[in-house]
């Protein structure tokens, strides 16, 4: 897909690992259940099978491999271990606020997570008034990422065509999923992510969120 280059009019923020640094806490979550229940995970592996996907996405590989039952219960003790460690401690991603407050581009929040964990992730880190109004959710669409659905949506519930859209992304099937809905993608390589997974097509990858809005200032132009 030729995506065109027009001036930018909306920029399209994924919530874990971009907003708030969460994706740690959701990889070591996921790596102690993981030795618990019966699938030792390594981080590289949590951040290539679960990294950016859905809910959905997830608990039918957990399923899959270890049984509904065991999925359930996995699934329970993720959001109750979460949750915790969120309250423990959850920061913004380094160098977001003082991106956000240089933006002044409409923004808006697209995530695989669902309205309840980013009201509490983004309500921990006092980001949710930001947003308030303009946060999306997979569990909106049919499909999550890497399908486009999720960014398509809320560009349309935006009023904004997809080329005149960025998304930011932490995650491979993010960028997948900004690519096949013919935005244009920003990915941020500062966190579990490495560099490699998000490079491609139509997609500027860079690794300190300082660095973002004088990246959005030099497309489109």
């Amino acid at each position: 897909m030729i995506i065109p280059t027009e001036p930018v009019r909306l920029v399209i923020f994924d919530c874990d690992g971009v907003l708030v640094d969460s994706e740690r806490i959701a990889a070591r979550v996921q790596i102690g259940l993981g030795a618990e229940l019966g699938w030792p995970l390594t981080e590289q592996e949590v951040v290539e099978r679960f990294i950016g996907r859905s809910m959905a996405s997830i608990d039918e590989q957990v399923a899959e491999r270890l049984g509904r039952e065991t999925a359930d219960h996995w699934w329970a003790e993720f959001v109750r271990r979460h949750a915790e460690q969120v309250d423990a401690g959850l920061e913004p991603v380094d160098g977001l606020p003082e991106a956000l407050d240089a933006i002044t581009l409409p923004t808006c929040v697209a995530s695989s997570g669902s309205h309840e964990k980013m009201a509490h992730t983004l309500g921990r880190t006092g980001l949710h008034q930001r947003f308030a109004g303009r946060i999306f959710s997979a569990t909106e669409v049919a499909r999550g990422k890497p399908a486009p659905d999720l960014f398509l949506h809320a560009a349309r519930r935006m009023g904004v065509p997809p080329s005149a859209c960025v998304v930011v992304e932490d995650s491979a099937p993010g960028v997948l999923a900004a690519r096949a809905a013919g935005m244009r993608a920003f990915g941020y390589a500062g966190g579990l992510t490495p560099a490699a997974r998000l490079t491609g097509p139509d997609t500027v990858v860079f690794e300190d969120m300082r660095e973002l809005p004088g990246l959005l200032a030099s497309v489109g132009r």
